[in-house]
């Protein structure tokens, strides 16, 4: 079984599609490889294209506002995207680009065994709200064979769109209640102090 580390080497040689060209960094993606909560946004920035981290910019400290609103601290949870690699100019991801860092993907979810999934914006929701709408699906969670999903709107989105912000903040606060009730509460049999959730 590849470590972290592994995959985040061969998701840096990645060449699946186009996007690889372009690219000054892969942003495979950063955080504890045992983290309970795993936050998955779009796609890498100007700013994550330039750094090879994900969420470095002015969306990058709104979702580390948000983290604190939820009793979360960043360095304790893992942050990825769905695609690995800056689409130009900003660019929507393409459906065979999101198809093409599918397995990447997969096998971070695979290593972390995360508690929860966030879903930042609506590439990300799609892969577990399929069909639903934003507007209506934001702030809620579902639970599935033992993980909880829960949607959040994209952190740029809030930085066009005012309005958004406060929904966002509340969505937070939501998501805070929602951890709130993980079982078990304190380590398992077998299961190592670290998977356990430190809140605020």
């Amino acid at each position: 079984m590849s470590t972290m580390e592994e995959l985040n080497r061969d998701i840096g040689a990645c060449q699946r599609c186009d996007l690889a060209r372009h690219r000054a960094r892969v942003v495979p993606g950063e955080g504890p490889a045992d983290s309970v909560v795993l936050f998955i946004g779009e796609a890498p920035g100007f700013h994550e294209d330039q750094q090879g981290r994900p969420f470095v910019g002015p969306a990058g400290q709104f979702l580390n506002q948000l983290l604190i609103l939820a009793g979360l601290r960043r360095e304790q949870v893992f942050i990825c995207n769905v695609i690995k690699c800056r689409p130009p100019e900003n660019r929507d991801p393409l459906p065979t680009e999101i198809q093409a860092c599918r397995p990447w993907l997969d096998r971070q979810i695979e290593l972390i065994e995360p508690k929860v999934v966030v879903t930042l914006g609506r590439y990300s929701m799609a892969r577990y709200f399929p069909g639903a709408a934003m507007s209506k699906v934001h702030g809620k969670h579902i639970k599935r064979d033992g993980i909880v999903y829960f949607a959040m709107y994209h952190p740029a989105a809030a930085l066009h769109q005012q309005s958004l912000r406060k929904a966002m903040e509340q969505d937070a606060l939501t998501l805070k209640q929602v951890l709130s009730q993980l079982e078990p509460a304190s380590a398992g049999p077998g299961e190592p102090e670290s998977r356990q959730l430190s809140m605020f």
